[in-house]
Protein backbone atom coordinates (compact mmCIF):
# COMPACT_ATOMS: atom_id res chain seq x y z
CA UNK A 1 0.00 0.00 0.00
CA UNK A 2 1.28 3.59 -0.83
CA UNK A 3 -0.01 6.58 1.04
CA UNK A 4 0.19 9.72 -1.34
CA UNK A 5 -0.08 13.02 1.14
CA UNK A 6 -1.55 16.52 0.13
CA UNK A 7 1.10 18.70 -1.40
CA UNK A 8 -0.04 21.12 1.78
CA UNK A 9 -0.10 18.06 4.29
CA UNK A 10 1.48 19.44 6.89
CA UNK A 11 3.95 17.37 9.67
CA UNK A 12 0.95 16.30 12.10
CA UNK A 13 -0.99 14.77 9.25
CA UNK A 14 2.09 12.98 8.26
CA UNK A 15 2.53 11.46 11.49
CA UNK A 16 -0.68 11.22 11.74
CA UNK A 17 -0.60 8.96 9.13
CA UNK A 18 2.18 6.83 10.79
CA UNK A 19 0.39 6.45 13.89
CA UNK A 20 -2.86 4.48 12.37
CA UNK A 21 0.14 2.27 10.49
CA UNK A 22 1.62 1.36 13.37
CA UNK A 23 -1.72 0.37 15.26
CA UNK A 24 -2.31 -1.60 12.65
CA UNK A 25 0.71 -3.77 13.36
CA UNK A 26 2.51 -2.65 9.90
CA UNK A 27 5.77 -0.37 9.73
CA UNK A 28 5.43 2.92 7.56
CA UNK A 29 8.14 4.24 5.81
CA UNK A 30 7.93 8.08 4.89
CA UNK A 31 9.50 9.18 1.49
CA UNK A 32 9.65 13.14 1.07
CA UNK A 33 9.81 13.79 -2.23
CA UNK A 34 10.11 17.79 -4.22
CA UNK A 35 6.73 18.11 -4.42
CA UNK A 36 4.76 15.49 -2.31
CA UNK A 37 5.20 13.18 0.62
CA UNK A 38 4.67 9.63 0.32
CA UNK A 39 4.61 6.70 2.87
CA UNK A 40 4.90 2.59 2.26
CA UNK A 41 3.65 0.44 4.03
CA UNK A 42 5.46 -3.01 4.50
CA UNK A 43 4.61 -5.88 7.15
CA UNK A 44 0.75 -6.56 5.80
CA UNK A 45 0.56 -10.00 5.01
CA UNK A 46 -2.26 -9.65 2.27
CA UNK A 47 -4.14 -6.45 0.58
CA UNK A 48 -5.18 -3.10 2.66
CA UNK A 49 -8.48 -1.65 2.29
CA UNK A 50 -7.74 1.94 1.01
CA UNK A 51 -10.80 3.56 2.59
CA UNK A 52 -8.34 3.37 6.14
CA UNK A 53 -6.31 5.72 4.79
CA UNK A 54 -7.95 7.82 2.68
CA UNK A 55 -10.46 9.29 5.11
CA UNK A 56 -7.30 10.47 7.15
CA UNK A 57 -6.41 14.43 6.96
CA UNK A 58 -3.78 15.28 5.04
CA UNK A 59 -4.13 12.36 2.47
CA UNK A 60 -4.63 12.61 -1.04
CA UNK A 61 -4.88 8.39 -1.93
CA UNK A 62 -4.30 5.38 -1.06
CA UNK A 63 -2.77 3.11 -3.94
CA UNK A 64 -2.05 -0.69 -3.70
CA UNK A 65 1.28 -1.77 -5.33
CA UNK A 66 1.80 -4.87 -6.76
CA UNK A 67 5.29 -5.24 -7.67
CA UNK A 68 7.34 -7.49 -5.07
CA UNK A 69 9.32 -4.27 -4.21
CA UNK A 70 7.46 -1.04 -2.52
CA UNK A 71 10.71 0.71 -1.06
CA UNK A 72 12.99 0.75 -3.52
CA UNK A 73 10.28 1.65 -6.90
CA UNK A 74 9.46 4.92 -8.27
CA UNK A 75 5.73 4.27 -7.36
CA UNK A 76 6.74 5.00 -3.83
CA UNK A 77 9.03 7.62 -4.39
CA UNK A 78 9.61 9.25 -7.91
CA UNK A 79 12.17 11.43 -7.45
CA UNK A 80 15.94 10.60 -7.86
CA UNK A 81 17.58 9.87 -4.05
CA UNK A 82 20.75 11.53 -3.76
CA UNK A 83 22.85 9.75 -0.92
CA UNK A 84 24.79 12.38 0.85
CA UNK A 85 27.52 11.49 2.69
CA UNK A 86 28.61 15.15 4.07
CA UNK A 87 29.75 16.99 1.63
CA UNK A 88 29.63 14.85 -1.00
CA UNK A 89 27.08 12.91 -2.67
CA UNK A 90 26.16 9.78 -5.06
CA UNK A 91 23.10 10.23 -7.46
CA UNK A 92 23.23 14.03 -7.56
CA UNK A 93 25.08 16.05 -10.98
CA UNK A 94 28.46 14.66 -10.70
CA UNK A 95 29.48 11.17 -11.27
CA UNK A 96 30.56 9.72 -8.15
CA UNK A 97 34.29 8.41 -8.26
CA UNK A 98 35.06 5.92 -5.51
CA UNK A 99 39.24 4.44 -5.56
CA UNK A 100 41.14 2.57 -3.42
CA UNK A 101 42.98 -0.81 -3.19
CA UNK A 102 41.56 -4.30 -3.16
CA UNK A 103 42.49 -4.62 0.17
CA UNK A 104 44.63 -2.26 3.00
CA UNK A 105 48.06 -4.04 3.20
CA UNK A 106 49.68 -2.16 5.14
CA UNK A 107 49.43 1.72 6.83
CA UNK A 108 52.54 3.01 3.77
CA UNK A 109 50.68 1.30 1.00
CA UNK A 110 47.05 2.72 1.61
CA UNK A 111 48.57 6.15 2.20
CA UNK A 112 50.81 6.22 -0.94
CA UNK A 113 47.78 5.06 -3.24
CA UNK A 114 45.25 7.98 -1.27
CA UNK A 115 47.79 10.71 -2.17
CA UNK A 116 47.46 9.55 -5.52
CA UNK A 117 43.50 9.58 -5.60
CA UNK A 118 43.13 13.04 -3.19
CA UNK A 119 45.32 14.52 -6.04
CA UNK A 120 42.61 14.11 -8.15
CA UNK A 121 39.63 15.51 -6.57
CA UNK A 122 37.85 12.14 -5.53
CA UNK A 123 35.57 12.18 -2.77
CA UNK A 124 35.34 8.48 -1.86
CA UNK A 125 38.25 5.83 -0.74
CA UNK A 126 37.25 2.17 -1.18
CA UNK A 127 39.27 -0.06 0.81
CA UNK A 128 38.83 -4.08 2.01
CA UNK A 129 40.13 -4.39 5.70
CA UNK A 130 37.50 -7.86 5.64
CA UNK A 131 37.92 -9.91 2.73
CA UNK A 132 35.55 -12.74 1.16
CA UNK A 133 38.25 -14.87 -0.86
CA UNK A 134 37.43 -18.06 -2.40
CA UNK A 135 40.59 -20.21 -1.41
CA UNK A 136 40.87 -20.07 3.24
CA UNK A 137 44.53 -19.57 2.77
CA UNK A 138 43.79 -16.09 0.81
CA UNK A 139 45.12 -13.01 2.51
CA UNK A 140 41.83 -12.35 4.55
CA UNK A 141 42.61 -8.91 5.62
CA UNK A 142 43.80 -6.79 8.13
CA UNK A 143 40.19 -6.44 10.39
CA UNK A 144 40.16 -3.80 12.54
CA UNK A 145 43.74 -2.91 11.91
CA UNK A 146 43.06 -2.01 8.57
CA UNK A 147 39.90 -0.10 9.84
CA UNK A 148 41.78 1.76 11.52
CA UNK A 149 44.15 2.62 8.52
CA UNK A 150 40.93 3.71 6.63
CA UNK A 151 40.60 6.00 9.35
CA UNK A 152 43.62 7.66 8.78
CA UNK A 153 42.96 8.17 5.27
CA UNK A 154 39.84 10.45 6.27
CA UNK A 155 41.03 12.42 8.55
CA UNK A 156 44.65 13.49 7.07
CA UNK A 157 42.89 13.50 2.96
CA UNK A 158 39.42 14.26 4.07
CA UNK A 159 37.97 11.47 1.88
CA UNK A 160 34.69 9.39 2.52
CA UNK A 161 35.66 5.17 3.63
CA UNK A 162 33.45 3.11 1.73
CA UNK A 163 34.43 -0.45 3.00
CA UNK A 164 33.05 -3.95 3.26
CA UNK A 165 30.81 -5.53 5.90
CA UNK A 166 30.85 -9.24 5.90
CA UNK A 167 28.18 -10.97 8.84
CA UNK A 168 26.63 -9.02 11.13
CA UNK A 169 28.44 -8.80 14.26
CA UNK A 170 30.89 -6.84 12.22
CA UNK A 171 28.79 -4.36 11.42
CA UNK A 172 28.99 -2.03 14.55
CA UNK A 173 33.02 -2.15 14.24
CA UNK A 174 32.45 -1.33 10.67
CA UNK A 175 30.26 1.81 10.93
CA UNK A 176 32.28 3.27 14.13
CA UNK A 177 35.31 3.62 11.40
CA UNK A 178 33.58 3.71 7.29
CA UNK A 179 31.42 5.77 6.26
CA UNK A 180 29.70 3.74 3.73
CA UNK A 181 29.35 -0.27 3.79
CA UNK A 182 29.30 -1.93 1.47
CA UNK A 183 28.10 -5.53 0.74
CA UNK A 184 29.77 -7.93 -1.44
CA UNK A 185 28.07 -9.62 -4.32
CA UNK A 186 28.61 -13.22 -2.60
CA UNK A 187 26.60 -11.50 0.91
CA UNK A 188 23.69 -9.44 -2.09
CA UNK A 189 21.35 -12.37 -0.38
CA UNK A 190 22.37 -12.92 3.19
CA UNK A 191 19.50 -11.60 4.53
CA UNK A 192 20.65 -11.38 8.20
CA UNK A 193 23.20 -9.06 7.11
CA UNK A 194 20.92 -7.19 5.01
CA UNK A 195 18.71 -6.58 7.58
CA UNK A 196 21.48 -5.95 10.55
CA UNK A 197 22.86 -2.98 8.03
CA UNK A 198 19.24 -1.81 7.58
CA UNK A 199 19.46 -1.09 10.74
CA UNK A 200 22.92 1.02 10.74
CA UNK A 201 23.02 4.95 10.37
CA UNK A 202 25.37 4.57 7.70
CA UNK A 203 24.82 4.44 4.07
CA UNK A 204 25.02 0.84 2.20
CA UNK A 205 26.49 0.00 -1.38
CA UNK A 206 25.23 -3.43 -2.36
CA UNK A 207 26.71 -5.28 -4.91
CA UNK A 208 24.69 -7.10 -7.39
CA UNK A 209 25.48 -11.13 -6.87
CA UNK A 210 27.53 -13.43 -9.51
CA UNK A 211 24.45 -14.29 -10.96
CA UNK A 212 21.02 -12.04 -9.74
CA UNK A 213 18.25 -11.05 -11.89
CA UNK A 214 17.26 -7.61 -11.69
CA UNK A 215 14.11 -8.50 -9.44
CA UNK A 216 17.13 -10.04 -7.00
CA UNK A 217 18.89 -6.83 -6.78
CA UNK A 218 16.12 -4.82 -6.32
CA UNK A 219 14.36 -7.28 -3.91
CA UNK A 220 17.76 -7.55 -1.44
CA UNK A 221 18.09 -3.46 -1.75
CA UNK A 222 14.10 -4.04 -0.51
CA UNK A 223 15.46 -5.78 2.66
CA UNK A 224 17.77 -3.46 3.58
CA UNK A 225 15.37 -0.38 3.50
CA UNK A 226 12.36 -2.44 5.02
CA UNK A 227 14.49 -2.14 7.98
CA UNK A 228 14.77 1.66 7.55
CA UNK A 229 17.67 2.51 6.08
CA UNK A 230 16.90 4.23 2.89
CA UNK A 231 20.13 5.19 2.18
CA UNK A 232 21.14 2.56 -0.33
CA UNK A 233 23.26 2.51 -3.84
CA UNK A 234 22.98 -0.41 -6.04
CA UNK A 235 26.58 -1.39 -7.56
CA UNK A 236 26.86 -3.47 -11.00
CA UNK A 237 29.91 -5.31 -10.78
CA UNK A 238 29.33 -8.24 -13.32
CA UNK A 239 27.82 -11.56 -13.30
CA UNK A 240 29.00 -14.93 -14.66
CA UNK A 241 28.44 -16.18 -17.83
CA UNK A 242 30.57 -18.65 -20.45
CA UNK A 243 32.91 -15.87 -21.47
CA UNK A 244 36.57 -16.52 -21.03
CA UNK A 245 38.16 -12.82 -22.09
CA UNK A 246 36.98 -11.49 -18.72
CA UNK A 247 36.52 -12.21 -15.51
CA UNK A 248 33.33 -11.14 -15.27
CA UNK A 249 30.88 -9.85 -18.09
CA UNK A 250 30.00 -6.58 -17.43
CA UNK A 251 25.96 -6.29 -17.91
CA UNK A 252 25.76 -2.25 -18.45
CA UNK A 253 22.20 -2.59 -19.69
CA UNK A 254 21.06 -3.00 -15.70
CA UNK A 255 22.03 0.62 -15.30
CA UNK A 256 18.92 1.69 -17.85
CA UNK A 257 16.80 -1.12 -16.15
CA UNK A 258 17.43 0.21 -12.58
CA UNK A 259 16.93 3.51 -13.49
CA UNK A 260 13.42 2.93 -15.20
CA UNK A 261 12.45 0.88 -12.08
CA UNK A 262 14.09 2.48 -9.12
CA UNK A 263 14.44 5.95 -7.89
CA UNK A 264 18.11 4.95 -5.68
CA UNK A 265 21.63 5.56 -7.22
CA UNK A 266 23.53 2.92 -9.49
CA UNK A 267 27.22 2.65 -10.52
CA UNK A 268 29.33 0.40 -12.12
CA UNK A 269 32.67 -1.98 -10.80
CA UNK A 270 34.71 -2.10 -14.44
CA UNK A 271 37.69 -3.59 -12.29
CA UNK A 272 35.37 -6.63 -10.32
CA UNK A 273 33.40 -6.60 -13.55
CA UNK A 274 36.11 -7.14 -16.10
CA UNK A 275 38.76 -8.28 -13.83
CA UNK A 276 41.77 -6.97 -16.78
CA UNK A 277 43.55 -3.17 -15.83
CA UNK A 278 43.25 -2.69 -19.79
CA UNK A 279 39.64 -2.82 -20.24
CA UNK A 280 38.83 -1.03 -16.87
CA UNK A 281 39.20 2.64 -18.15
CA UNK A 282 37.03 1.54 -21.58
CA UNK A 283 34.75 0.33 -19.47
CA UNK A 284 34.07 3.06 -17.25
CA UNK A 285 33.96 5.45 -19.59
CA UNK A 286 30.97 3.12 -21.06
CA UNK A 287 29.38 3.06 -17.95
CA UNK A 288 29.01 7.26 -17.27
CA UNK A 289 27.88 7.16 -21.42
CA UNK A 290 25.22 4.52 -20.42
CA UNK A 291 23.87 6.67 -17.41
CA UNK A 292 25.62 5.55 -14.28
CA UNK A 293 25.52 7.37 -11.45
CA UNK A 294 29.56 6.90 -10.69
CA UNK A 295 32.16 4.24 -11.17
CA UNK A 296 34.37 2.16 -8.60
CA UNK A 297 37.59 1.37 -9.35
CA UNK A 298 40.65 -0.30 -7.93
CA UNK A 299 43.93 1.34 -7.87
CA UNK A 300 47.33 0.42 -6.71
CA UNK A 301 50.62 1.48 -6.58
CA UNK A 302 52.17 -2.21 -7.44
CA UNK A 303 49.86 -4.24 -8.87
CA UNK A 304 52.33 -6.58 -9.37
CA UNK A 305 52.76 -7.09 -5.47
CA UNK A 306 48.65 -6.63 -4.17
CA UNK A 307 47.88 -9.38 -1.97
CA UNK A 308 44.37 -8.90 -3.53
CA UNK A 309 42.81 -8.51 -7.10
CA UNK A 310 46.50 -6.98 -8.63
CA UNK A 311 45.56 -7.80 -12.34
CA UNK A 312 42.59 -5.83 -12.19
CA UNK A 313 43.99 -2.55 -10.21
CA UNK A 314 44.95 0.71 -12.59
CA UNK A 315 48.00 2.20 -12.24
CA UNK A 316 48.32 5.93 -10.79
CA UNK A 317 48.68 7.15 -14.50
CA UNK A 318 46.11 5.35 -15.62
CA UNK A 319 43.66 6.26 -12.64
CA UNK A 320 44.31 10.26 -13.49
CA UNK A 321 43.54 8.89 -17.14
CA UNK A 322 40.44 7.76 -16.41
CA UNK A 323 39.33 10.39 -13.92
CA UNK A 324 39.99 13.03 -16.95
CA UNK A 325 38.13 11.07 -19.32
CA UNK A 326 34.98 10.23 -17.55
CA UNK A 327 34.49 13.59 -16.05
CA UNK A 328 34.86 14.89 -20.38
CA UNK A 329 32.50 12.30 -21.02
CA UNK A 330 30.03 13.73 -18.57
CA UNK A 331 31.00 17.29 -19.14
CA UNK A 332 29.48 16.36 -23.03
CA UNK A 333 26.61 14.30 -21.76
CA UNK A 334 25.60 17.02 -20.10
CA UNK A 335 26.13 19.85 -22.60
CA UNK A 336 24.55 17.79 -25.11
CA UNK A 337 21.32 17.57 -22.78
CA UNK A 338 21.17 21.31 -21.84
CA UNK A 339 21.54 22.16 -25.60
CA UNK A 340 18.35 19.65 -26.18
CA UNK A 341 16.40 20.83 -23.51
CA UNK A 342 13.42 22.87 -24.58
CA UNK A 343 13.87 26.46 -23.88
CA UNK A 344 11.66 28.00 -20.84
CA UNK A 345 9.14 30.26 -22.24
CA UNK A 346 9.14 34.02 -21.32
Amino acid sequence: MLIVMRLDATDEQIERVLDVIRQLGFKGHPMPGATRTAIGITGNPGPLDPGQFEDLPGVAEAIRVTKPYKLVGRDLKHDNTIVRIGDAEIGGSEPAIIAGPCAVESLDQTMEIAEVIASCGVPFFRGGAFKPRTSPYSFQGLGEAGLKILAQVRDRFGMKIVTEVLDPENVDLVEEYGDVMQIGARNMQNFSLLKRVGQARKPVLLKRGLSATLDEMLLAAEYVMSEGNYNVVLCERGVRTFADHTRNTLDLSIVPAVQNLSHLPIIVDPSHGTGRRDKVIPLARASIAVGANGIMVEVHNHPELALSDGPQALLPEMFRQLVKEVRAIHQVLEATYSASAPAAKN
